[in-house]
C-alpha cells in the first residue's frame, strides 16, 4: 500500500488525518508520515487500514503459506467475494488474492470447484506492481510457473470472450503471461491433481485444450467450465 492510496481512501471517507489516526490507534504525525511515504506500513497496520477503509484486498501484505485444504480454500474464496461460495462461512481474516491463488496452486489435490474459482481471482482483483513481482518470484521458486501461467491464460481468454481486451486487468494479464512464459517448465504437470492413472494421463495428453498444451498442463479445464467468471 502506498501513502497516496491510503490518503485517497481516507479522503473518500471524509476523515481528517486526526480522525483516521484515532481509528487506527496511531498519532496524526504518524499518519502524515505514512501518507508522505516517509514511514512504511507495517503488516499489522496495513491489515487495519484495509479493513477500516474497505480497500481492495490486493493491498493486504503478502505472505507465503505452504499448505491448506479444500474446505479452508472455499472459506478463503468466500471472504474475497467469490459468487460460487456466497453460502460458505468466510474466514475471519482475508488474505491477499495473489497469496490465496498461489496457496491453492501449491496444493497436491485441488477440488475442481475450487480450481474453477482461481481465474476469477485474477479477473476480479488483477495483479500489478509489487504483487505481480512477488507472484512471479514465488511461482518460480516453488516450481508453480506452469500452474500460475495456465490460470493467467484462462483468465485472459475469459476477458477476450467478454470483449474486455482494453481493460487494465486484461493488459496486466497479458504482461504477466509473457513474463511467466520465460520460465515455463518442460515437465508435464497436472492442475493440482496428485492421483492420475497412466491411462488418464494419456487421455489428457490428447484431450487437453491449446492453453493447457502451451503450459504443459494435463487438464481439460477451459473458459466454458468457469461458471462464475
Amino acid at each position: 500500500m502506498t501513502g497516496m492510496e491510503f490518503k485517497k481512501a481516507r479522503k473518500a471517507k471524509g476523515w481528517s488525518q486526526c480522525g483516521v489516526a484515532k481509528r487506527l490507534g496511531v498519532s496524526q504525525t504518524y499518519v502524515a508520515l505514512l501518507e508522505s511515504d516517509i514511514r512504511p506500513f507495517t503488516p499489522g497496520l496495513t491489515r487495519k487500514a484495509v479493513t477500516l477503509l474497505k480497500l481492495n484486498p490486493s493491498a493486504l501484505p503478502l505472505e507465503s503459506r505452504a499448505s491448506t485444504d479444500n474446505d479452508w480454500m472455499t472459506r478463503e474464496l468466500s471472504a474475497l467475494g467469490y459468487p460460487g461460495y456466497a453460502h460458505v462461512r468466510p474466514v475471519h481474516r482475508k488474505r491477499n488474492p495473489a497469496e490465496v491463488l498461489l496457496t491453492a496452486l501449491g496444493m497436491k489435490d485441488l477440488e475442481a470447484r475450487v480450481a474453477e474459482a482461481l481465474p476469477w481471482l485474477l479477473l476480479r482483483y488483477g495483479v500489478t506492481g509489487e504483487t505481480k513481482n512477488w507472484l512471479v518470484d514465488q511461482a518460480r521458486s516453488r516450481n508453480l510457473t506452469n500452474r500460475v501461467g495456465f490460470t493467467v491464460t484462462l483468465a485472459k481468454e475469459v476477458a477476450e470472450q467478454k470483449g474486455e481486451t482494453t481493460s487494465e486487468v486484461y493488459q496486466t494479464l497479458v504482461q504477466l503471461e509473457q513474463e511467466l512464459r520465460r520460465s515455463r517448465l518442460a515437465e508435464p504437470d497436472t492442475f493440482c491433481l496428485r492421483h492420475l492413472t497412466d491411462r488418464q494421463r494419456e487421455w489428457l495428453e490428447t484431450a487437453r485444450p491449446d492453453a493447457a498444451k502451451q503450459w504443459n498442463m494435463l487438464t481439460t479445464l477451459q473458459p466454458g467450465h468457469l461458471q462464475y467468471v
